[in-house]
């Protein structure tokens, strides 16, 4: 896959590493924990046949910068770095693509910013509602052990780093070739990051998300694509999101996981197109050679 390489200013002056391929209107691709842009290796391909599409480092991932402190990573911070760059790249608006932790910011940037969006799409990232009302019932709270584990310090940057981050390859089991999980563990090593991913989770239990508001009905066409098969996120979080999400579609992929655009790239690609392909703006017309 041929990508070109870029880097786009964020919030507060965070410097933000993108690849990006194609022509048009701005996709920008969000992934989540402990990913980077290389989550997206399967779509950028397939969907830069129509547009821009950007995949970004999230702030603290990868080649982007690691500022210090949980802070750094509110969901204020990372939608503003989402802000910045549908402002320097898209000329103030976007097709927005997230997985996981970049599903999570693309829900809130969504409310946030509606009228900069033509498109939502969230791949095994819960609306935001629902999670808070699951995770205080027992199936979705033992499923979600692992945010409270990394509130302690020091001790999940260790269990996650030993032996050259070997704990990556159960997570991306099924979703990654082994020479691709060796890319996944190389850039998990890379100094600062495991804090900086780990702080995402530490930031989000110190504050209330959507400021304690009730959540309005989101109007942006939103497509949310879930493998049924997450261990992580149980798929009683996409019940019930017709309160919240006016214009929805809702498409489960059987015997997928929590990486779903990974272990099944060509079904998730489908149904990418088929959804943007019925949204994607309208291009200004060229002017025919004489």
């Amino acid at each position: 896959m041929s990508v070109e390489n870029g880097f786009v200013e964020g919030s507060g002056g965070v410097k933000l590493h993108y690849v990006h391929q194609g022509a048009g209107p701005l996709l920008l691709l969000l992934h989540g924990f402990p990913d980077f842009w290389f989550s997206w290796r399967n779509q950028i391909p397939a969907l830069a046949k129509d547009y821009h599409v950007v995949a970004i480092d999230m702030r603290g991932y990868n080649e982007s910068d690691k500022p210090r402190g949980v802070d750094a990573y509110r969901m204020q911070r990372l939608c503003d770095d989402v802000d910045a760059v549908i402002d320097q790249l898209g000329g103030g608006r976007a097709t927005l693509v997230g997985h996981d932790w970049g599903g999570a910011v693309a829900w809130s940037y969504a409310y946030s910013h509606p009228e900069k969006l033509d498109a939502l799409v969230i791949l095994n990232a819960p609306h935001p509602a629902t999670f808070l009302r699951a995770i205080r019932k027992p199936p979705q709270l033992f499923r979600s052990w692992y945010v409270f584990f990394f509130q302690l310090p020091r001790l999940p940057e260790w269990t996650l780093t030993r032996g050259r981050a070997g704990a990556l390859a159960g997570v991306f089991k099924g979703a990654a070739r082994p020479d691709q999980i060796e890319i996944y563990r190389s850039r998990f090593m890379k100094p600062g990051v495991a804090t900086a991913a780990l702080n995402y989770y530490r930031a989000t239990l110190r504050g209330r998300r959507n400021g304690g508001r009730p959540f309005s009905l989101l109007e942006v066409p939103t497509l949310l694509i879930w493998g049924d098969q997450d261990v992580a996120l149980g798929k009683e979080l996409t019940l019930g999101l017709e309160k919240y999400v006016k214009n929805l579609r809702v498409e489960y992929v059987p015997g997928a996981g929590h990486f779903v655009h990974q272990e099944q790239p060509a079904v998730v690609n489908s149904l990418l197109q088929e959804f943007l392909a019925e949204r994607q703006p309208k291009r200004a017309r060229r002017p025919a050679k004489r």
